[in-house]
Order: structure tokens, then sequence, then C-alpha cells
């Protein structure tokens, strides 16, 4: 019976994870409340940064994040729920894994805000196109494709990318009890994802916030690297090739000037 219940909730909660998910991908896909769609962006006018457009701008990106980010998150709620399962009545169960994915995606909203506002200062500047949102600078844009393809093999990376591939470790080692542990659990879940991930994110400046393609080839990259057997050495290799990348549209900005 106890094991029956386990596969219960874990197909519930499997379900509820893909369909969130659905919806934030299908919330980018058809334009995000932007006048322009992730399957088939339209050149235009550079906007008018109200309070309304910014706000329509940062939850794009904190939907997008979420689409992208919360597969790779899966393994580490479903573990949070399974040992909470042996412990808390189900009502309870159902809440307190609400919060730790609550806590999770607060912390993206944190970086979606920071994104919004990046963008906003690139675009006010002529650097950031207004139809697919992409960077117009070839030096700039092989400046991040360098720095991200760098960061691929710093020691931050590595300690967060371990967190992210052992979600055992970071529950025997951070277990809090309560829905206020819950919430700050999820919390730091979030925030070692962000140390992980934070720079490939930034990768969107470079092939387009709106380019369903390269949202889907970076969110499939983020989930390789946190699930395959050896996805670590997968992010070293994309790592090499970025730098690689980024020094070879650097030295062609260079040559042009």
């Amino acid at each position: 019976m106890i094991e029956a219940a386990l596969k219960r909730d874990r197909l519930i909660l499997v379900a509820a994870l893909v369909v969130l998910t659905l919806i934030a991908a299908l919330y980018m896909a058809f334009g995000a409340g932007l006048p322009m769609s992730a399957i088939g962006a339209m050149a235009m006018q550079p906007a008018q940064w109200t309070p309304v457009y910014f706000a329509l701008v940062f939850l794009m990106w904190w939907v997008m994040m979420v689409a992208m980010m919360l597969p790779g998150a899966a393994p580490m709620i479903l573990l949070y729920a399974a040992v909470k399962r042996q412990r808390v009545p189900r009502a309870e169960l159902a809440l307190l894994t609400a919060l730790f994915l609550v806590g999770y995606l607060l912390v993206w909203g944190g970086f979606s805000l920071m994104a919004a506002g990046l963008q906003w200062a690139l675009e006010l500047r002529g650097m950031v196109s207004p139809a697919m949102m992409a960077l117009t600078s070839a030096a700039l844009g092989g400046a991040i494709l360098l720095a991200a393809g760098l960061y691929q093999f710093t020691p931050v990376k590595r300690a967060c990318l371990h967190h992210c591939r052992s979600p055992v470790d970071y529950l025997s080692r951070h277990h809090r009890p309560g829905r206020a542990g819950a919430l700050g659990m999820g919390l730091g879940h979030g925030a070692y994802c962000l140390g992980c991930c934070w720079f490939l994110m930034a990768l969107l400046f470079f092939g387009g916030i709106m380019n369903l393609y390269w949202i889907l080839g970076l969110a499939l990259f983020v989930l390789g690297e946190k699930v395959l057997p050896r996805g670590d050495l997968i992010g070293r290799g994309v790592g090499a090739g970025l730098v690689l990348w980024g020094v070879l549209l650097l030295g062609s900005a260079v040559a042009a000037l």
C-alpha cells in the first residue's frame, strides 16, 4: 500500500510539473504578451519601456525560466516529496512540496528581474534588436560566448553542478523541517541552480530571447548536463566549444574594424 501511494503521488507530481512546463512553453511560443512570438517573431519598432511593458518583459523572462529550468529541477522536487511522504500527512505534503517549488522559482524570479533590466538598458543603447531581442554587436556577442565557455570550467560552476546532480546529498545536508524549512530549501536549491546556469541563460541575449530553437537547445543542454551520466563532461565539452566560437567571433569583429 505504501509503494502504491508513493507511485500515485509521484505520478500526480510529475503530471503537475509537466503541465506547468507546457503552459510556460506555450506562453513563450505565442508571444508572452508581447507584440511578437517565439514561433515567428516579427520586426517591430523599439519598444516604449513603460512600467506595463517592463512588467511584461519581466514576466516573459520568469515564465521562460520556468519552462527551461523546471525539467532539470524535477528530480530534486520528486525526491523531496518522496522523503516528506514518510513524515507528514498527505495534505501537508502537497503544501510543503508547493512551498519548495515556490522557493525555487522565486530565485529565478530575481534573476528574471535583473535580466529584464539588462534587456532594457541594452535595447535603449541600440545593442539589442527589437525583433528577436538579440545582440546587434558581434564583439559583445563573442565576449559573452567566451565568458560563458570559460565559466563552465570554474570551481563555482563545478560545485553548483555537483549539487544539482546530487539531490540526495543536498537533502541530507540541508534538510529543514516545517513550512519555512520547505521554502528555505527551495530557495537554497534555486541558488545552487542559478550558480550553475546563470551564464548559460545569458546566452539568450546572443541567440535571441524570442528564438524558440535557441531556447529549446539551451533547455535541453541544461537538462542533459544535470541528469545524464556524464553530464559534467558534456558541460565542459560545450564550454570548450563556446570558448572557440567566442574567440572566432571576436577575431572577426576585430578584423572588421
